[in-house]
Protein backbone atom coordinates (compact mmCIF):
# COMPACT_ATOMS: atom_id res chain seq x y z
CA UNK A 1 0.00 0.00 0.00
CA UNK A 2 0.59 3.53 -0.45
CA UNK A 3 2.18 5.94 1.84
CA UNK A 4 0.57 8.76 0.54
CA UNK A 5 -0.82 10.81 3.47
CA UNK A 6 -4.93 10.97 3.39
CA UNK A 7 -7.11 13.67 5.10
CA UNK A 8 -10.19 11.76 5.17
CA UNK A 9 -12.47 15.50 5.56
CA UNK A 10 -10.90 15.64 1.59
CA UNK A 11 -12.33 12.44 0.18
CA UNK A 12 -15.70 10.66 -0.36
CA UNK A 13 -16.26 7.60 -1.81
CA UNK A 14 -19.33 7.43 -4.55
CA UNK A 15 -21.44 3.96 -4.69
CA UNK A 16 -24.01 3.38 -7.43
CA UNK A 17 -26.41 1.09 -6.21
CA UNK A 18 -27.56 -1.26 -9.05
CA UNK A 19 -27.81 -4.19 -6.93
CA UNK A 20 -29.86 -3.82 -3.84
CA UNK A 21 -27.82 -6.45 -1.74
CA UNK A 22 -23.99 -4.36 -1.07
CA UNK A 23 -23.52 -6.29 2.25
CA UNK A 24 -21.03 -8.83 0.78
CA UNK A 25 -20.00 -5.90 -1.22
CA UNK A 26 -19.44 -3.43 1.07
CA UNK A 27 -17.45 -6.15 3.87
CA UNK A 28 -14.95 -6.91 0.83
CA UNK A 29 -14.14 -2.87 0.96
CA UNK A 30 -14.57 -2.82 4.62
CA UNK A 31 -10.76 -2.31 5.07
CA UNK A 32 -10.40 0.70 3.02
CA UNK A 33 -13.54 2.01 3.03
CA UNK A 34 -14.66 2.20 6.36
CA UNK A 35 -11.87 4.91 7.01
CA UNK A 36 -13.86 7.46 4.63
CA UNK A 37 -17.49 8.54 4.61
CA UNK A 38 -19.21 7.10 1.24
CA UNK A 39 -22.07 8.50 -0.58
CA UNK A 40 -24.45 5.38 -1.89
CA UNK A 41 -27.13 6.31 -4.60
CA UNK A 42 -29.31 4.17 -4.99
CA UNK A 43 -30.65 3.41 -8.51
CA UNK A 44 -33.85 5.24 -8.91
CA UNK A 45 -35.33 2.47 -11.02
CA UNK A 46 -34.49 -0.38 -8.23
CA UNK A 47 -37.44 -1.22 -6.04
CA UNK A 48 -37.15 -2.73 -2.24
CA UNK A 49 -34.79 -1.61 0.13
CA UNK A 50 -30.31 -1.47 0.24
CA UNK A 51 -28.98 -3.81 2.58
CA UNK A 52 -25.44 -2.02 4.35
CA UNK A 53 -23.97 -3.35 6.72
CA UNK A 54 -23.09 -1.79 10.26
CA UNK A 55 -19.94 0.03 10.44
CA UNK A 56 -19.50 2.56 7.64
CA UNK A 57 -20.10 6.43 7.60
CA UNK A 58 -22.40 6.63 4.74
CA UNK A 59 -25.34 9.05 3.78
CA UNK A 60 -27.62 7.32 1.40
CA UNK A 61 -29.63 9.22 -1.48
CA UNK A 62 -32.74 7.61 -3.09
CA UNK A 63 -34.95 8.49 -5.94
CA UNK A 64 -37.15 11.19 -3.46
CA UNK A 65 -33.32 12.91 -3.44
CA UNK A 66 -32.73 12.78 -6.43
CA UNK A 67 -36.25 14.49 -7.24
CA UNK A 68 -36.10 16.67 -4.18
CA UNK A 69 -32.61 18.51 -5.86
CA UNK A 70 -33.09 18.02 -9.51
CA UNK A 71 -36.84 18.59 -9.95
CA UNK A 72 -38.31 17.72 -12.73
CA UNK A 73 -37.75 20.34 -15.67
CA UNK A 74 -34.56 18.86 -16.22
CA UNK A 75 -33.45 16.84 -19.56
CA UNK A 76 -30.62 14.93 -17.09
CA UNK A 77 -31.65 11.22 -16.00
CA UNK A 78 -30.04 9.48 -13.29
CA UNK A 79 -31.12 6.30 -13.40
CA UNK A 80 -28.80 2.62 -13.93
CA UNK A 81 -25.01 3.94 -13.72
CA UNK A 82 -25.77 7.62 -14.23
CA UNK A 83 -26.89 7.89 -10.48
CA UNK A 84 -23.48 7.80 -9.35
CA UNK A 85 -23.19 11.51 -11.14
CA UNK A 86 -25.95 12.87 -8.22
CA UNK A 87 -23.11 11.65 -5.61
CA UNK A 88 -20.61 13.60 -7.05
CA UNK A 89 -23.29 16.82 -7.09
CA UNK A 90 -24.09 16.54 -3.96
CA UNK A 91 -20.35 15.74 -2.52
CA UNK A 92 -18.57 18.82 -0.71
CA UNK A 93 -15.15 17.08 -0.50
CA UNK A 94 -11.98 17.78 -2.55
CA UNK A 95 -11.44 14.20 -4.23
CA UNK A 96 -14.39 11.70 -5.41
CA UNK A 97 -13.52 8.17 -5.58
CA UNK A 98 -16.08 5.80 -7.23
CA UNK A 99 -15.88 1.83 -7.59
CA UNK A 100 -18.71 0.28 -9.30
CA UNK A 101 -20.67 -2.35 -7.04
CA UNK A 102 -19.61 -5.44 -8.86
CA UNK A 103 -15.86 -5.22 -8.40
CA UNK A 104 -13.75 -6.12 -4.98
CA UNK A 105 -10.22 -5.17 -3.85
CA UNK A 106 -7.61 -6.52 -6.27
CA UNK A 107 -4.55 -7.90 -4.30
CA UNK A 108 -0.95 -7.08 -5.96
CA UNK A 109 2.02 -9.07 -7.26
CA UNK A 110 2.78 -9.74 -3.34
CA UNK A 111 -0.28 -10.49 -2.06
CA UNK A 112 -1.01 -7.27 -0.17
CA UNK A 113 -4.31 -5.51 -0.63
CA UNK A 114 -4.14 -2.84 -3.14
CA UNK A 115 -5.42 0.16 -1.30
CA UNK A 116 -7.24 2.02 -4.49
CA UNK A 117 -7.70 5.53 -1.68
CA UNK A 118 -4.34 5.89 -1.24
CA UNK A 119 -3.13 5.29 -4.70
CA UNK A 120 -5.83 7.16 -6.55
CA UNK A 121 -4.98 10.12 -3.73
CA UNK A 122 -1.31 9.74 -4.62
CA UNK A 123 -2.13 9.68 -8.50
CA UNK A 124 -3.82 13.20 -7.93
CA UNK A 125 -1.47 14.59 -5.58
CA UNK A 126 1.46 14.06 -7.66
CA UNK A 127 1.98 16.16 -11.10
CA UNK A 128 1.48 14.73 -14.25
CA UNK A 129 3.52 15.48 -17.17
CA UNK A 130 0.97 15.26 -20.49
CA UNK A 131 3.20 17.99 -22.37
CA UNK A 132 5.92 15.31 -22.91
CA UNK A 133 5.44 11.66 -22.74
CA UNK A 134 8.35 9.85 -19.84
CA UNK A 135 9.07 6.74 -21.00
CA UNK A 136 9.40 5.11 -17.41
CA UNK A 137 6.19 6.00 -16.51
CA UNK A 138 5.26 8.22 -13.65
CA UNK A 139 8.40 9.74 -12.63
CA UNK A 140 7.04 10.69 -9.18
CA UNK A 141 6.78 7.66 -7.99
CA UNK A 142 9.40 5.97 -5.76
CA UNK A 143 12.12 4.65 -7.79
CA UNK A 144 11.61 6.25 -10.72
CA UNK A 145 12.66 10.19 -11.93
CA UNK A 146 12.69 11.55 -15.36
CA UNK A 147 14.51 9.64 -18.57
CA UNK A 148 17.55 11.90 -19.88
CA UNK A 149 16.50 13.82 -22.72
CA UNK A 150 13.49 14.97 -21.21
CA UNK A 151 13.12 18.98 -20.72
CA UNK A 152 13.81 20.83 -17.41
CA UNK A 153 11.77 23.32 -18.04
CA UNK A 154 8.66 21.03 -18.06
CA UNK A 155 9.51 18.57 -14.90
CA UNK A 156 7.54 20.42 -12.41
CA UNK A 157 3.93 19.18 -14.24
CA UNK A 158 0.81 20.78 -13.86
CA UNK A 159 -1.77 19.71 -11.48
CA UNK A 160 -3.47 16.00 -12.17
CA UNK A 161 -7.89 16.20 -12.15
CA UNK A 162 -8.34 13.15 -12.92
CA UNK A 163 -7.28 8.69 -12.44
CA UNK A 164 -8.08 6.20 -14.00
CA UNK A 165 -7.67 3.06 -12.27
CA UNK A 166 -7.72 -0.65 -14.23
CA UNK A 167 -9.33 -3.69 -13.21
CA UNK A 168 -8.57 -7.47 -12.87
CA UNK A 169 -10.45 -10.72 -13.86
CA UNK A 170 -13.09 -9.01 -16.01
CA UNK A 171 -11.38 -6.08 -17.75
CA UNK A 172 -13.73 -3.40 -19.15
CA UNK A 173 -13.81 -4.74 -22.49
CA UNK A 174 -16.91 -3.78 -24.97
CA UNK A 175 -19.81 -6.05 -25.53
CA UNK A 176 -18.45 -7.37 -29.54
CA UNK A 177 -14.83 -8.21 -27.97
CA UNK A 178 -16.70 -10.21 -24.52
CA UNK A 179 -19.03 -11.93 -27.03
CA UNK A 180 -16.36 -12.65 -29.51
CA UNK A 181 -13.82 -13.60 -26.47
CA UNK A 182 -15.89 -15.15 -23.57
CA UNK A 183 -13.31 -16.31 -21.65
CA UNK A 184 -10.27 -14.33 -21.98
CA UNK A 185 -10.04 -12.51 -18.39
CA UNK A 186 -7.25 -10.16 -17.56
CA UNK A 187 -4.49 -11.64 -15.14
CA UNK A 188 -1.85 -8.99 -15.90
CA UNK A 189 -1.10 -6.83 -12.59
CA UNK A 190 1.60 -4.11 -14.49
CA UNK A 191 2.73 -1.44 -11.43
CA UNK A 192 2.54 1.16 -13.15
CA UNK A 193 1.04 4.71 -14.03
CA UNK A 194 1.43 7.01 -16.74
CA UNK A 195 0.21 10.39 -17.66
CA UNK A 196 -1.89 10.35 -20.95
CA UNK A 197 -0.10 12.79 -23.47
CA UNK A 198 -1.86 15.93 -24.08
CA UNK A 199 -4.54 15.50 -27.82
CA UNK A 200 -4.66 12.14 -27.05
CA UNK A 201 -8.10 10.33 -26.45
CA UNK A 202 -8.67 7.56 -24.35
CA UNK A 203 -12.22 5.53 -23.01
CA UNK A 204 -12.41 6.59 -19.47
CA UNK A 205 -14.41 4.02 -17.47
CA UNK A 206 -16.47 4.62 -14.21
CA UNK A 207 -15.49 1.48 -13.39
CA UNK A 208 -12.47 2.47 -10.97
CA UNK A 209 -12.15 5.82 -10.53
CA UNK A 210 -10.69 9.37 -8.84
CA UNK A 211 -11.21 13.34 -9.69
CA UNK A 212 -10.30 16.57 -8.32
CA UNK A 213 -13.97 17.33 -7.68
CA UNK A 214 -12.39 21.39 -7.19
CA UNK A 215 -10.60 21.44 -10.30
CA UNK A 216 -12.98 18.75 -13.20
CA UNK A 217 -16.28 17.74 -11.17
CA UNK A 218 -18.92 19.65 -13.21
CA UNK A 219 -17.15 18.22 -16.12
CA UNK A 220 -18.05 14.84 -15.29
CA UNK A 221 -21.82 14.07 -15.98
CA UNK A 222 -24.14 11.67 -17.44
CA UNK A 223 -25.17 13.12 -21.06
CA UNK A 224 -25.63 10.61 -23.46
CA UNK A 225 -27.81 7.76 -22.99
CA UNK A 226 -28.70 4.87 -26.04
CA UNK A 227 -32.30 4.63 -26.45
CA UNK A 228 -31.88 0.69 -25.33
CA UNK A 229 -29.55 1.49 -22.95
CA UNK A 230 -29.14 -1.14 -19.41
CA UNK A 231 -28.18 -2.19 -16.36
CA UNK A 232 -24.75 -3.46 -17.49
CA UNK A 233 -21.60 -1.64 -18.40
CA UNK A 234 -21.71 -3.45 -21.94
CA UNK A 235 -24.71 -1.57 -22.23
CA UNK A 236 -23.83 1.93 -21.60
CA UNK A 237 -21.35 4.95 -22.65
CA UNK A 238 -22.43 7.48 -20.32
CA UNK A 239 -18.47 7.19 -18.74
CA UNK A 240 -16.93 7.15 -22.37
CA UNK A 241 -18.82 10.22 -23.62
CA UNK A 242 -18.28 12.28 -19.85
CA UNK A 243 -14.76 11.00 -19.97
CA UNK A 244 -13.78 12.26 -23.64
CA UNK A 245 -15.17 15.55 -22.88
CA UNK A 246 -13.11 15.97 -19.31
CA UNK A 247 -10.41 14.67 -21.24
CA UNK A 248 -10.48 17.71 -24.14
CA UNK A 249 -11.33 20.16 -21.33
CA UNK A 250 -8.35 18.78 -19.12
CA UNK A 251 -6.16 19.56 -22.26
CA UNK A 252 -7.92 23.25 -22.66
CA UNK A 253 -7.11 23.61 -18.84
CA UNK A 254 -3.62 22.25 -19.24
CA UNK A 255 -4.68 19.75 -16.42
CA UNK A 256 -3.31 16.00 -16.43
CA UNK A 257 -5.07 12.79 -16.84
CA UNK A 258 -3.60 9.65 -15.70
CA UNK A 259 -4.14 5.96 -16.47
CA UNK A 260 -2.91 2.35 -14.34
CA UNK A 261 -2.88 1.46 -10.70
CA UNK A 262 -4.59 1.39 -8.70
CA UNK A 263 -6.29 -1.76 -10.02
CA UNK A 264 -9.89 -3.77 -8.61
CA UNK A 265 -10.84 -7.06 -9.21
CA UNK A 266 -14.26 -6.93 -11.60
CA UNK A 267 -16.78 -10.16 -10.82
CA UNK A 268 -18.35 -11.51 -13.72
CA UNK A 269 -21.82 -10.10 -14.22
CA UNK A 270 -24.37 -10.35 -17.47
CA UNK A 271 -24.78 -11.86 -20.66
CA UNK A 272 -22.22 -10.45 -23.32
CA UNK A 273 -23.99 -11.15 -26.40
CA UNK A 274 -27.27 -10.18 -24.95
CA UNK A 275 -25.65 -6.82 -23.87
CA UNK A 276 -24.47 -6.35 -27.40
CA UNK A 277 -28.52 -6.16 -29.30
CA UNK A 278 -28.03 -3.23 -26.31
CA UNK A 279 -24.82 -1.65 -27.04
CA UNK A 280 -24.60 -1.68 -31.01
CA UNK A 281 -25.84 1.45 -30.94
CA UNK A 282 -23.16 3.13 -28.80
CA UNK A 283 -20.73 1.19 -30.56
CA UNK A 284 -21.92 2.41 -34.50
CA UNK A 285 -21.84 6.29 -32.73
CA UNK A 286 -18.27 6.03 -31.62
CA UNK A 287 -17.19 6.53 -35.29
CA UNK A 288 -18.90 9.64 -35.33
CA UNK A 289 -18.15 10.61 -31.84
CA UNK A 290 -13.97 10.44 -31.94
CA UNK A 291 -13.50 13.13 -34.63
CA UNK A 292 -15.63 15.65 -33.06
CA UNK A 293 -13.45 15.53 -30.14
CA UNK A 294 -10.00 14.98 -32.25
CA UNK A 295 -11.51 18.44 -33.57
CA UNK A 296 -13.05 20.57 -31.09
CA UNK A 297 -11.61 23.47 -30.00
CA UNK A 298 -12.53 25.31 -26.70
CA UNK A 299 -12.46 29.40 -27.02
CA UNK A 300 -9.67 31.14 -24.73
CA UNK A 301 -12.46 32.36 -22.72
CA UNK A 302 -13.52 29.43 -21.38
CA UNK A 303 -11.63 29.37 -18.17
CA UNK A 304 -13.26 27.18 -15.88
CA UNK A 305 -14.88 23.67 -16.01
CA UNK A 306 -17.95 25.18 -15.89
CA UNK A 307 -16.98 27.33 -19.03
CA UNK A 308 -15.73 24.75 -21.43
CA UNK A 309 -18.89 22.50 -20.65
CA UNK A 310 -21.26 25.26 -21.75
CA UNK A 311 -19.00 25.86 -24.70
CA UNK A 312 -18.56 22.55 -25.81
CA UNK A 313 -22.47 21.34 -25.56
CA UNK A 314 -23.08 24.41 -28.18
CA UNK A 315 -20.35 22.48 -30.37
CA UNK A 316 -21.87 19.14 -29.74
CA UNK A 317 -25.65 21.25 -30.81
CA UNK A 318 -23.88 22.16 -33.62
CA UNK A 319 -22.00 19.53 -34.83
CA UNK A 320 -23.33 16.31 -33.94
CA UNK A 321 -27.27 17.39 -32.99
CA UNK A 322 -28.03 16.83 -36.56
CA UNK A 323 -26.20 13.36 -36.99
CA UNK A 324 -28.14 11.93 -34.32
CA UNK A 325 -31.18 13.48 -32.34
CA UNK A 326 -29.10 11.29 -29.37
CA UNK A 327 -26.42 14.37 -29.29
CA UNK A 328 -28.59 17.08 -29.29
CA UNK A 329 -30.20 15.53 -25.89
CA UNK A 330 -27.02 15.46 -24.85
CA UNK A 331 -25.82 18.45 -25.64
CA UNK A 332 -29.22 20.00 -23.64
CA UNK A 333 -28.39 17.80 -20.96
CA UNK A 334 -24.93 19.14 -20.54
CA UNK A 335 -25.68 22.87 -20.08
CA UNK A 336 -28.85 21.56 -17.52
CA UNK A 337 -25.61 19.92 -15.39
CA UNK A 338 -23.58 23.22 -15.31
CA UNK A 339 -26.80 24.77 -14.06
CA UNK A 340 -27.46 22.63 -11.91
CA UNK A 341 -23.85 22.10 -10.36
CA UNK A 342 -24.05 26.37 -9.65
CA UNK A 343 -27.09 25.78 -7.74
CA UNK A 344 -26.85 22.88 -5.71
CA UNK A 345 -22.93 24.67 -5.10
CA UNK A 346 -24.72 27.47 -3.76
CA UNK A 347 -26.85 25.72 -1.62
CA UNK A 348 -26.34 24.60 1.89
CA UNK A 349 -23.77 21.11 2.66
CA UNK A 350 -25.77 18.11 2.14
CA UNK A 351 -28.80 19.57 0.03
Amino acid sequence: MSNTSINDNEVDIVIAAINSDLEPFMNEWRPVFSQFHLIIVKDPDMNGELHIPEGFNVDVFTKSDIDRVVGSSTSILFSGYSCRYFGYLVSRKKYIISIDDDCIPARDTNGDLVDVVAQHIANLQAPATPFFFNTLYDPYRKGADFVRGYPFSLRSGVTCALSCGLWLNLADYDAPTQALKPGQRNSRYVDAVMTVPVRSLMPVSGINIAFNREVVGPALFPALRLAGEGKLRWETVEDIWSGMCVKVICDHLGLGVKSGIPYVWRRERGDAIESLKKEWEGVKLMEEVVPFFQSVRLPQTAITAEDCVVDMAKSVKEQLGKVDPMFARAADAMGDWVKLWKSVGSSSPGV
